[in-house]
């Protein structure tokens, strides 16, 4: 079938599974392209098939050789239904890795369960004795627990009613608008997907099972931002959730047994997760269009292969006084939120244009579900039928 994009709110419904194989293949090339450090060996990522997930485990596999286990939550096609980008994404990745003689495997289901805790050691166990690096990358809208009960995330404020700009994608208009604040049920809720909760889990389950070695390193995404988008993120539901989270890689690292744990702190980019936010699209839009002009914008794949090979190496780890890592330097400098600082107060519809990138915004939207890609022929036939080995 020829494969269109389709959006519908804040995602898009279709993904196109050729074009998500070219995105995966030049995020390989562009990690083989790039210098390499010593690095991890045996490394499992939770929440491998999108964005900082999906680009850890490519810069794991190429820049270090490194076998990879990768947990993905992703649908098959279903009839005229294509797949999900995740699952395109995965079976390229594999596709590639397996043709360049690396181990990978993927095992697709709920990562907050037990039964997939418990299948990923086994594969660990039977085929890799023990994990060296722990990527926790998951951004769920809910959890199930294991009594049934099941908690939702919310992207409010916490406190009190922010107004401040945000930009409509549908038409591309500016306007204000006032995000109400979390309940104390919905912050803690959040909490309970977005939190350290889980991630603790996996941590203490592959030591029970001695899937893990004893000096091990683990690490999971976060985001400051600029004070612009604190009402929102850092200080609203999802910050408390973060907040959680840093709390839970001290407690990890504090517990003795030689496992470091770290949170690194990303930069602004577009995904499923930001796309969704009141006010942090307009703000990434504008970031966008200053860290091009400076020389300095990067997209996931090359944050997460300068993380790897730069940061977060096997000998050696670069954190700020909090002992939190830094990929966002970049973005927090002065020199370029300044010049966002300036943008932001001038933006309005009428000069979107001059100043904000929407374009590139609106491509790596696209790109997320395999729209996009040079050299792809988004008129022809594909098949969209794609098997993934989980």
């Amino acid at each position: 079938m020829i494969v269109k994009p389709k959006v519908r709110g804040f995602i898009c419904t279709t993904a196109h599974p050729e074009g998500c194989k070219a995105l995966v293949k030049s995020e390989i090339d562009y990690v083989k392209s790039q210098n390499h450090a010593e690095g991890f060996k045996k490394v499992l990522v939770v929440g491998a098939s999108m964005g900082y997930g999906l680009a850890s485990r490519i810069t794991a596999a190429y820049s270090f050789g490194a076998a990879t286990l990768g947990v993905i939550f992703d649908k098959p096609a279903n009839g005229a239904r294509t797949a999900s980008a995740g699952w395109y994404n995965t079976a390229a990745f594999e596709e590639f890795a397996h043709a360049d003689g690396l181990y990978a495997k993927t095992v697709n289901g709920d990562a907050y369960s037990k039964e997939i805790k418990d299948k990923v050691i086994e594969i660990i166990k039977n085929d890799l004795g023990k994990v060296d690096l722990v990527v926790y990358s998951l951004a769920a809208p809910r959890r199930t627990m294991a009594d049934s009960t099941v908690y939702s995330s919310v992207l409010k404020t916490v406190g009190e009613p922010y107004t401040n700009k945000t930009i409509d994608l549908k038409n591309n208009t500016v306007s204000d608008i006032t995000v109400e604040p979390a309940t104390e049920e919905e912050i803690q809720a959040t909490i309970k997907v977005m939190g350290g909760e889980d991630w603790q889990d996996w941590i203490t389950a592959l030591k029970e099972a001695d899937a893990i070695e004893e000096n091990a390193v683990t690490v999971a995404y976060s985001y400051i931002g600029p004070e612009i988008t604190h009402p929102m993120y850092a200080d609203g539901s999802i910050g408390k959730a973060k907040d959680h989270l840093f709390e839970t890689a001290k407690a990890i690292t504090n517990a003795d047994d030689g496992i470091k744990a770290y949170i690194s702190v990303n930069k602004a980019l577009v995904t499923q997760s930001s796309a969704a936010i009141p006010i942090v699209p307009l703000y990434i839009s504008i970031l966008y269009k200053v860290m091009k002009e400076q020389g300095v914008h990067e997209g996931c794949i090359e944050q997460m292969c300068r993380l790897f090979n730069a940061k977060l190496t096997k000998n050696s780890v670069e954190t700020d006084e909090p002992c939190r890592i830094r990929m966002d330097d970049w973005e927090m400098e002065e020199k370029v939120q300044s010049a966002v600082d300036t943008l932001w107060s001038e933006i309005t519809t009428e000069n979107l244009d001059s100043h904000a990138d929407l374009n590139g915004y609106h491509e790596d939207f696209y790109k997320l579900f395999g729209f996009g890609a040079e050299g792809v022929d988004y008129e022809s036939d594909v098949d969209i039928d794609v098997k993934v080995d989980c």
